[in-house]
């Protein structure tokens, strides 16, 4: 991994090479998903089969499209039941976590007749993509559907893409299943966003889409935004390890390469006050790469979007996470809980060794859906908040009203709206 010294000039080339990884940096793809989205839109069922063939060369009609209870079945028979158990463990814990973050409806009554809250209620349904082709991510289904179904959401439809054959990967399945979804269709892509926030004869419309993707389905779901909720434009994935010279650096090293693993566009980058352990770290990081299955991309992502940044000080070192907004920041120093209290902007934050990242991805409980290039600036995790509203709740008595009635008038006349003004007086018009 390539050593920089960490100054402003440094720190700006290194922030502007990272947002190329912005889905708004792809424009060449925009008219193809637009039409996509389009042809989906007018012509339903259709075009999902179409776009089924020519993209995932398997034939679809309106008795395939749905998984049914057989197909289900056959998945748990496919699945080993050790790896069954331990998904049942993460749903646990998934899901306590979750339950956590629930909001109770709340009212405030005053004596003179006020009742003033606000009531909070799930969203009607839920569009959840789960992506397919090269590998199956059943993790990702735990971590879009379980807060949705804490919510209170009452019909989740998944979506995933299938093989040529027409069958989607069993862990997958299995995962919805355990986690409660309502349906899941065998389609992918941008069509399959389309489907959700349009409908078609055969997959129902969603209030919101959440999931990941890859660039034509977060394209489609920035597409489709306004007529249904999204949950956010995700990016490749990324790791800001944050330490000094404390940290173990095989520690470091492999938790780098956890995330530049994803794909080509990961970005996996340490910022230290030590130059030992940055020159440890790299040749660490060297030696583990030859030895992992996926070593191609790993490499190519850390020569594109890898670094090791060294700082004067830890506190140059903070800053610089703040500003990189990373999406998920682990703390690697003498006192994680110390430098936790000066991060500003993180997706999911780990502390000390014996927290790595993967265990977010699967286990702990928090959401592993994030924020990603420096949006963790203004976005926050996947949770229940994402599948509630809220609806405020506003009752006055005659005698509240009359307290206050000329002083709404006269503010509304202010405004030159005098049927507002009017919709109040009325009510205390002699008759």
């Amino acid at each position: 991994m390539r050593i920089v010294s960490l100054d402003e000039n440094a720190k700006k080339d290194i922030l502007n090479n990272l947002l190329k990884r912005s889905t708004n940096n792809y424009g060449d793809y925009e008219e193809t998903v637009k039409e996509i989205v389009e042809n989906v839109r007018t012509n339903g069922d259709a075009a999902l089969f179409e776009y089924t063939e020519k993209f995932d060369h398997a034939k679809l009609t309106k008795d395939t499209i749905k998984v049914t209870e057989e197909e289900i079945q056959e998945a748990y028979a496919a699945v080993d039941g050790e790896l069954l158990r331990i998904i049942q463990k993460a749903i646990a814990n998934i899901r306590e976590f979750h339950q956590l973050q629930k909001r109770n409806s709340w009212f405030e009554t005053k004596d003179n007749g006020i009742i003033l809250g606000q009531r909070i209620t799930a969203i009607d349904s839920a569009g959840v993509y789960v992506p397919g082709g090269k590998a199956a991510y059943p993790s990702s289904v735990l971590m879009n559907v379980i807060p949705a179904h804490v919510a209170g959401v009452q019909n989740i439809i998944m979506t995933t893409p299938c093989n040529a054959e027409g069958k989607v990967y069993p862990t997958t399945l299995v995962a919805a299943k355990e986690a409660g979804v309502t349906e899941v269709y065998k389609v992918g892509g941008a069509q399959a966003i389309a489907a959700l926030a349009f409908g078609t004869e055969s997959v129902p419309k969603v209030d919101k889409i959440v999931g990941p993707g890859n660039i034509f389905v977060a394209l489609a779901k920035r597409n489709v935004y306004g007529h249904v909720s999204i949950d956010s434009i995700a990016g490749p994935s990324e790791i800001l390890v944050l330490a000094d010279k404390s940290a173990n650096p095989k520690y470091v090293a492999a938790d780098l390469l956890s995330q530049a693993e994803h794909d080509e566009l990961a970005s996996a980058i340490l910022v230290t006050d030590s130059m030992e352990l940055a020159e440890k770290v790299s040749k660490e990081a060297a030696a583990f790469t030859e030895k992992l299955s996926r070593a191609e991309i790993i490499q190519k992502s850390l020569d594109n979007f890898g670094y090791i940044l060294v700082a004067d000080t830890l506190q140059d070192a903070i800053d610089t996470a703040n500003e990189i907004a990373p999406e998920h920041l682990e703390i690697l120093t003498e006192n994680p809980f110390d430098v936790m209290t000066r991060i500003k902007h993180a997706g999911a934050i780990f502390l000390g060794e014996y927290s790595s990242e993967p265990l977010g991805d699967y286990f702990a409980g928090p959401n592993h859906i994030l924020p990603t290039n420096g949006t963790a600036k203004f976005f926050s995790p996947l949770g229940v908040d994402d599948f509630i509203k809220k609806s405020s709740v506003i009752s006055y008595s005659r005698e509240a009203l009359q307290d206050v009635y000329k002083d709404i008038a006269a503010f509304a006349e202010a405004e030159h709206l005098t049927a507002h003004a009017n919709s109040i007086r009325v009510r205390f018009e002699s008759k």
